[in-house]
């Protein structure tokens, strides 16, 4: 499907039915297998950031870094398509919506990297595939798109995956650390709110980046990572205020606290985030989940061997559901 105009034509903002992917195959696949990888290794980095229990730098640097480095990387990929079909600059009401899922993904992001010292890393990724549940609903309510039988089972599975794990992490014994099953209740109430927030976001991202899907997806998120660069320093400025009461030589410090595992999570997050969107884009959010429910069997087996980790007989019950479900919600 050819371009109607430069990138960043307002108005080429009518949705299109055919999307097509803008690499071959073996490439497409292969970047939906680094993405698992990367996923699935994001809450094991994390826990390897760990100091006495804690995450010793602000979540929201971390991100705040993060959102830059993908708005560099976006900005690199733009310029050969500036040079080729020049540019004209979208209008701030045209950008706007993209301010919408920044707003949520802010939100997220870091409610995702509190959760971490909430549960252990396979519980993470296990209850994280109830963000299915709410995107299928979403879409439902959306996109209206239709709930088939299997799927209707399928998430009726998933609840009970979230069940059976959450009842076999609240009853852990012992020091709760990332080798062994275990999750607050704390944990279950920000994993409520991940899930449906990461639904939401999701959804309303896919809408808007094809009811512009013949604007570039480089421009795409250059104006998305611009507005989460906002919303993420102004949470940092505000968290670094309050943190000044206490440690006024520290304050303001924008890598306090940062370690070798950081930069491997900022840099892995940065190409997540933008094989996201192209997955978003090009594709459908049940790509995006499939990938990330596959992203629960490396997780788990980097838990394992990094960990060491002690498997249950709820979480091993929670897993096999999690893996039916998946066949019934994508079975055709």
């Amino acid at each position: 499907m050819g371009r109607t105009g430069p990138p960043g034509l307002p108005e080429a903002t009518k949705p299109v039915n055919i999307y097509v992917k803008p690499v071959n195959m073996c490439l497409w696949r292969l970047m939906l297998i680094v993405g698992t990888f990367i996923y699935g290794s994001y809450t094991i980095f994390a826990h390897l950031c760990e100091v006495d229990g804690r995450i010793p730098f602000s979540s929201a640097s971390m991100i705040l870094v993060t959102e830059v480095m993908k708005l560099i990387i976006s900005i690199c990929m733009f310029m050969p398509e500036v040079r080729r079909d020049g540019f004209t600059m979208p209008s701030f009401m045209y950008a706007l919506p993209f301010s919408v899922p920044a707003i949520l993904y802010c939100f997220n992001n870091n409610i995702s990297m509190q959760m971490q010292t909430q549960m252990d890393p396979a519980t993470y990724q296990v209850l994280g595939n109830l963000k299915i549940l709410s995107t299928a609903f979403l879409y439902r309510l959306i996109i209206k798109r239709p709930i088939s039988g299997f799927q209707w089972s399928a998430l009726a599975l998933l609840v009970a995956a979230g069940v059976s794990n959450s009842y076999g992490g609240l009853h852990a014994k012992g020091i709760q650390t990332a080798g062994t099953i275990h999750v607050t209740l704390k944990g279950l109430g920000m994993m409520a709110m991940y899930c449906f927030i990461s639904g939401l976001a999701g959804v309303y991202t896919e809408y808007i980046l094809k009811d512009r899907y013949q604007t570039s997806i480089h421009l795409q998120n250059i104006m998305l990572y611009l507005f989460g660069i906002i919303l993420n320093g102004g949470v940092w400025f505000l968290a670094e205020v309050k943190y000044q009461d206490d440690n006024k030589d520290l304050a303001f410090h924008l890598f306090r606290g940062y370690s070798s595992y950081t930069w491997i999570i900022i840099i892995t997050q940065a190409f997540c985030g933008l094989i996201m969107s192209a997955i978003m884009k090009h594709s459908s959010n049940i790509a995006r989940l499939f990938l990330i429910s596959c992203a629960m069997l490396v997780t788990t087996i980097l838990s394992v061997l990094v960990f060491n980790l002690q498997l249950n007989l709820y979480f091993c019950s929670a897993f096999v559901l999690v893996l039916i479900a998946l066949y019934l919600y994508h079975k055709k």
